[in-house]
């Protein structure tokens, strides 16, 4: 039987200091329920207005894993992601890429029917449902859980959905594992300050890949690969995650560093995952390649 990981087992930090919600084996199978990123507080318009912020990106967690040591790998298997029958988005003035275009708070309550997210009458989306946070616990410092970096936390990277794998570094014993921030969709780039945010549960396998260091996170996709890269700014993002697929890739490629930057300049996409967190965070993506390692 799977166990289930209630969505009241809440932080609101990626820390070495937290005591574990659960310990689990190594390659157990978990389902984990979420609140959505503004912990369910927002029904009506006027919520907005008595928004907690210090309850705004909870995670569920944290999970310990045996066995997992700092300088392995926790291999994150997203087998199932089943979310609530509504979203919500919201603007605020000064906030993301479009907040200087905003006067006043506004909140939209968007009903999810039929595989479609119902924005008004004339405009249903499909569904891309994601996961926003994602992380373990970082070697230093507490981590707020809306701000990414190399252990995860709020990536808001459309990549991490369904049926996708992601690595990360652990850096403290039992990785200490968390998620929340579950999206219906979500444009890249998150420029509104939301996606259409929403509850739901998680089903994920945590595997441990021991003794394999690993600089930041990595998602793969059925057809393709990203390292993923959180900096002040989007340049410097963009440097790291570019950077970050070639120092991946060489030991593997059978290539030279320069004819390994020359194919990631021809078959490579540099993507905006997000621009609203307190970092950005940007992925560089490419298409499986000869000799990618089965991590």
């Amino acid at each position: 039987m799977i166990q289930t990981l209630q969505k009241e087992k809440l932080i609101y930090s990626f820390s070495k200091n937290h005591e574990p919600a659960i310990k689990l084996a190594a390659g157990s199978r978990i389902f984990i329920e979420t609140y959505d990123c503004y912990r369910n507080q927002l029904k009506r318009p006027e919520d907005l207005y008595h928004l907690k912020p210090e309850e705004i990106n909870p995670v569920t967690g944290p999970i310990y894993i045996e066995s997992a040591e700092p300088g392995d790998i926790l291999k994150v298997e997203i087998h199932r992601l089943q979310i609530a029958g509504e979203g919500v988005m919201t603007v605020r003035p000064g906030k993301g890429v479009l907040g200087h275009l905003v006067k006043d708070p506004e909140m939209k309550v968007i009903p999810i029917s039929g595989n479609k997210a119902l924005f008004n009458d004339r405009i249903h989306l499909p569904l891309n449902p994601m996961i926003g946070v994602i992380g373990v616990a970082p070697a230093g410092k507490a981590v707020p859980a809306g701000t990414p970096g190399s252990h995860g936390g709020n990536l808001d990277t459309l990549s991490i959905k369904e049926g996708a794998v992601l690595y990360l570094p652990v850096f403290t014993e039992g990785a200490l594992f968390g998620l929340g921030d579950m999206h219906a969709a979500m444009g890249d780039g998150e420029v509104g300050i939301s996606g259409i945010e929403t509850s739901g549960t998680a089903e994920v396998s945590l595997h441990i890949i021991k003794k394999q260091p690993l600089a930041g996170p990595i998602v793969k996709n059925e057809c393709s690969f990203s390292t993923l890269a959180s900096a002040p700014t989007l340049h410097k993002a963009a440097h790291k995650a570019a950077e970050a697929m070639v120092d991946f890739l060489l030991p593997f490629s059978g290539l030279t560093q320069s004819e390994l930057i020359m194919l990631c300049s021809a078959a490579g996409r540099l993507q905006i995952s997000q621009a609203v967190n307190p970092l950005a965070t940007v992925r560089f993506t490419m298409g499986t390649v000869p000799h990618f390692p089965e991590l």
